[in-house]
């Protein structure tokens, strides 16, 4: 018997990769660890066996990974410098001492030369090799949602979708599919010290306007803006427009068994939700 830990099950992404588990294991080899363990108590109502874990309270997670053999760290959400590392690193050295043999962490792509708050990724890599514990890292890339949640905000609103984008491709994946990419690489064999590049479908602004026309059944404009107009996704456009996000690969489709969730099926998703 594996017993797989889970952190984060009461975020989007932990809460899917623990529900996807038990479609693969028993409740009794799986334990879902979360700062608020009552937040967790649907997973607890299905005999999963919820524990405190805190990152930011290292105490806590020596019991929180007694007896456990594969944990899934899901990177914690605080982008204060500093802050994420150091929460990663505690929850390294107890896995350690807890005597886990494997962490599939959830890091993000281009880890190895990231700058900024992403430079997070590879610390925590680096600390994790260094810990001497094998390892899965899952580089996932960034999620579609922020992008089409966005968009779809603003095509209802206004009957446009705007990017200072150029019109060239981005990569990005779905939510769910980086989540159950990850509930694979707990239970699959052959993940040991692997590095998986999760990158989904390749699209476009201007497609993108397309797909939200059909879907909502209304004309959507695309409208090329400058990156100040472009707000939040401005900072992004000049890595864009230069290729940056032009890049695909097999590994997410390889780990779901199945092609990644395309333009139009994300776009479905976020209708449906």
């Amino acid at each position: 018997m594996t017993k797989i830990a889970v952190t984060g099950v009461t975020g989007n992404l932990g809460r899917i990769a623990a529900d996807d588990l038990l479609g693969r294991v028993s409740p009794a080899d799986v334990v879902a660890l979360a700062r608020t363990p009552e937040k967790a108590a649907p997973l607890a109502a299905r005999g999963v066996e919820v524990r405190h874990g805190d990152y930011d309270r290292p105490d806590t997670l020596d019991g929180a990974l007694a007896g456990v053999d594969v944990l899934l760290l899901v990177s914690g959400p605080d982008l204060t410098p500093g802050v994420r590392v150091a929460q990663h690193e505690a929850v390294i050295e107890r896995a350690v001492r807890a005597g886990v043999r494997r962490i599939v962490y959830t890091s993000g792509l281009g880890a190895d030369s990231a700058q900024g708050f992403a430079a997070d990724h590879g610390l925590t890599e680096k600390a994790i090799v260094a810990s001497g514990l094998s390892h899965t890292f899952l580089r996932n890339a960034l999620y579609s949602e922020a992008f089409l949640g966005a968009a779809l905000a603003e095509a209802r609103k206004k009957g446009t979708v705007t990017s200072s984008t150029g019109g060239r491709p981005l990569n990005t994946a779905r939510l769910r599919d980086l989540a159950l990419a990850a509930s694979a690489a707990l239970t699959g064999t052959g993940h040991e010290n692997a590095t998986y590049e999760l990158r989904g479908p390749l699209w476009t602004y201007p497609r993108l306007a397309e797909a939200l026309a059909a879907a909502l059944g209304v004309p959507v404009e695309y409208r090329e803006v400058d990156d100040a107009e472009a707000g939040w996704l401005g900072s992004l456009g000049p890595a864009v427009r230069a290729g940056a996000f032009a890049e695909t690969g097999p590994d997410l489709e390889r780990l779901l068994g199945r092609p990644a969730t395309d333009l139009a099926g994300t776009v479905a998703a976020l209708l449906t939700r």
